[in-house]
């Protein structure tokens, strides 16, 4: 008997022991580990997914198992598909995504920058660049999107800013610049702090602006690098799957932390148009990303049309006259309202100013306006006098 308690007292101990040596904290988790757990994406419909912990039902109004997500159209802004997009949460290393918009902004590509020993020494997910080591900005920007080299992101906040502190006041004041009005910037890696945080809606944003940048564009749609191209010191694998796993993907970031959860922000490029697509704690992040772009062009036709056509459509013939035409595409569909409205001038109007607005809805909610410009110099009591209504 007394054996026996030896042997089941021995088999604890090492259920124990071994249990210690496999647990880690959630916050410390390198991503780079953590992407290695999810390797195939499914494109089949789902009957049911599990959101806040509930079973609810695809069918009908999409919903996916991520807490915040969004879809919009990078050119148009249109919002495109959304859950909880506005809420204002951790984001994890898709922050890395504005502190590669201002380092392009901002910095020389080619000049070379000294790792120091606090880049060197940060936690989290790292290229493994030492101190001492020279890189050039360039580099530093490929482990930064790439890798999501925490390492890199002090050495970019340090060169620029001279601080990490300080290079989050840039950061901060960049992203007023471009209207993200639910974000705060701490730092330039995204490890949780308690006043760092954006929301699905404002990285979508963030996105559709950094990808009218040709070096960014090249940086996050590219799947691996050669040292020899630019003369780097060693290659580059590039770690978002997503990559691969939907034709036309053409970025953006990954992210992970204890407090945000799984993160992933995508562009595919789509009939000519990219479609950006954000979901923010999210465990599935590949499959549902797959699933929010096939709901996205599977609901929308993206259909190219012209300010012009819009109006006409909806018998402003005479207005459509006088104003500038633009091509845009937008996703259309067949319950969508248009709207038109036009200003009354106090003045003579002067070729490119504003004479009104065309808004497009769908379902009483606001999707697309665009201003209707003037093609020339007209009179104001002349304009008074046209039939501008249908």
């Amino acid at each position: 008997m007394k054996n026996v308690k030896k042997i089941i007292l021995m088999l604890l101990i090492l259920l124990v022991t071994t249990q210690s040596f496999t647990c880690y904290p959630k916050a410390y988790v390198d991503e780079d580990n953590i992407e290695k757990e999810e390797e195939t994406i499914d494109f089949k419909e789902e009957e049911i997914d599990v959101v806040d912990n509930k079973q609810v039902k695809s069918p009908g109004k999409l919903r996916v198992s991520a807490h915040n997500a969004i879809a919009i159209d990078a050119e148009t802004r249109e919002v495109l598909f959304e859950q909880k997009g506005y809420e204002v949460v951790p984001m994890a290393s898709t922050t890395k995504i504005l502190t590669a918009l201002v380092a392009i902004s901002y910095g020389d590509l080619d000049r070379k920058i000294t790792i120091s020993k606090n880049s060197a020494s940060v936690r989290g997910s790292t290229v493994g660049y030492k101190a001492g080591e020279e890189i050039a900005m360039r580099e530093l920007l490929f482990g930064l999107i790439f890798k999501s080299g925490n390492d890199a992101a002090v050495a970019i906040a340090e060169e620029i800013g001279g601080s990490i502190e300080n290079f989050a006041n840039i950061m901060n004041d960049f992203s007023r610049s471009l209207g993200l009005l639910n974000s705060h910037f701490e730092s330039p890696h995204g490890l949780d702090s308690a006043n760092h945080y954006s929301s699905a809606y404002d990285l979508a944003i963030l996105t559709s602006k950094a990808m009218e940048n040709e070096i960014f564009r090249e940086i996050c749609g590219e799947k691996t690098i050669s040292k020899e191209k630019y003369n780097f010191t060693r290659e580059y694998n590039n770690i978002n799957k997503i990559l691969w796993q939907i034709p036309g993907a053409n970025g953006v970031k990954t992210g992970y932390t204890g407090q945000a959860g799984k993160c992933l922000v995508s562009s595919v490029n789509h009939e000519g148009r990219n479609i950006i697509m954000v979901v923010l704690d999210c465990t599935d992040r590949w499959n549902q990303t797959a699933k929010i772009f096939k709901e996205v062009t599977d609901t929308n036709a993206f259909q190219k049309t012209t300010v012009k056509d819009l109006v006409n459509k909806e018998g402003y013939m005479q207005l459509g006259s006088l104003i500038q035409d633009e091509e845009f595409s937008y996703g259309y569909k067949d319950d969508d309202e248009i709207k038109i409205e036009v200003f009354h001038p106090i003045d003579d109007i002067k070729e490119g100013d504003v004479l009104g607005k065309i808004i497009l809805k769908e379902k009483d909610k606001e999707k697309l306006r665009k201003a209707l410009r003037s093609a020339s110099n007209i009179n104001k009591s002349e304009f008074e006098r046209m039939t501008l209504v249908k």
